[in-house]
């Protein structure tokens, strides 16, 4: 194995934007951004979720994100700042790369994740579905 994981994540971290908690924080105020939780919908049901954020499975993002998928999803077309997380910041670090390859230029994401967030006292919503 040539690349693994971790240099994935290193390669896309060092091209996409970072926030930290605080910064998270400020983000969830701001009606510009919008806050993505990619994580499986078995996580959201165990451990809840930032509240307001949107839920696109990591598996799907893609195809929601793209215009000229049958799965798009019209959020991804707004003009909007997209902040995205997972459980430890690592799917989330390659799913903004991804969608900033794929032309969304306002994107970033939580570094350490929901981890990172609970572990900092945010607060968290619970979501049933």
């Amino acid at each position: 194995m040539q690349r693994g994981y971790r240099d994935l994540i290193d390669a896309a971290e060092a091209e996409i934007s970072t926030l930290d908690v605080d910064e998270m924080r400020a983000a969830l105020d701001d009606p510009e951004t919008v806050v993505v939780d990619i994580r499986d919908v078995r996580e959201l049901q165990r451990s809840g979720t930032i509240p307001g954020a949107e839920h696109a499975p990591r598996g799907m993002l893609e195809f929601w994100v793209d215009p000229d998928s049958p799965y798009h999803r019209p959020i991804f077309a707004e003009d909007k700042r997209f902040v995205f997380f997972c459980q430890s910041g690592w799917r989330s670090a390659l799913a903004t790369k991804t969608v900033q390859d794929m032309g969304l230029a306002r994107v970033a994401h939580l570094g350490g994740g929901f981890a990172a967030w609970s572990e900092a006292g945010g607060a968290v919503e619970e979501r049933s579905r």
